[in-house]
């Protein structure tokens, strides 16, 4: 994976939108749960290859820092060599002198060999930095995003656990309002009215068969009156 690859994947999902893919989301909570999962793998993904990146860049640094050492002490060394030909050089003797200043200009060839190095490893190692500076930014972000959204997440699953439970408490009152006249207890009710005035009308019929015999009576003790003043009259 190429550090190009690395920033520019960083990026995307520290840039996600967390809102509009839960707008999308047939299932929100499931979609968290998996989002969740998914930045969790991505983040450890991602803090392996930044950690690469950033050993990279100290090496490079490290080399860079051997080279300015080795720059200063071959510097150091064609210092010394030309000095001590000037001494040899000054004491007559010129062919040890010779000796030494050749010895000064091989450290100053090696010298400007590892300021070249360098020289050169500083641009790549100021381009490195920077991206290094942007994973590091990159994750931070990813980091506050996982953040977010195991806050949502909780959030979320507690309004389900919430609204759940007042549709259930509608239920469950909609079921015995008393108010209701196709509920239960009024059919119980109005059955029990039936049974009451049906009672009424058993007891109103039966005061009524007894007047009528009460009526009878009469009308036999009035024929039989009259029978008996029949008699009275023939006699």
């Amino acid at each position: 994976m190429t550090k190009q690859t690395i920033l520019g994947r960083v990026t995307q999902l520290a840039k996600a939108n967390i809102n509009a893919l839960l707008d999308s989301a047939e299932d929100p909570q499931k979609m968290l749960d998996q989002l969740i999962r998914d930045y969790t793998n991505n983040i450890g993904e991602a803090e392996e290859a930044v950690a690469t990146t950033i050993g990279n860049l100290r090496m490079m640094e490290q080399d860079h820092k051997e080279d300015v050492d080795a720059a200063a002490e071959w510097g150091g060394k064609a210092l010394a060599a030309s000095k001590k030909a000037d001494e040899l050089r000054t004491g007559g003797n010129a062919a040890e002198a010779d000796k030494f200043d050749n010895l000064a200009k091989v450290a100053l060839g090696r010298q400007l060999q590892a300021e070249k190095e360098a020289r050169d490893a500083e641009p790549t190692i100021a381009a490195q930095t920077e991206v290094v500076d942007k994973l590091k930014a990159g994750l931070d972000q990813m980091k506050v995003k996982l953040t977010e959204l195991q806050s949502k997440r909780d959030q979320l699953v507690a309004r389900a656990k919430t609204a759940q439970a007042q549709n259930q408490m509608l239920d469950a009152a909609r079921n015995i309002d008393v108010l209701d006249p196709t509920s239960d207890l009024n059919r119980f009710e109005e059955k029990v009215r039936r049974e009451e005035a049906k009672a009424l009308g058993k007891q109103e019929l039966a005061a009524s068969s007894l007047d009528a015999q009460f009526e009878q009576l009469d009308s036999l003790g009035d024929a039989a009156e009259i029978e008996a003043r029949l008699a009275a009259l023939k006699r």
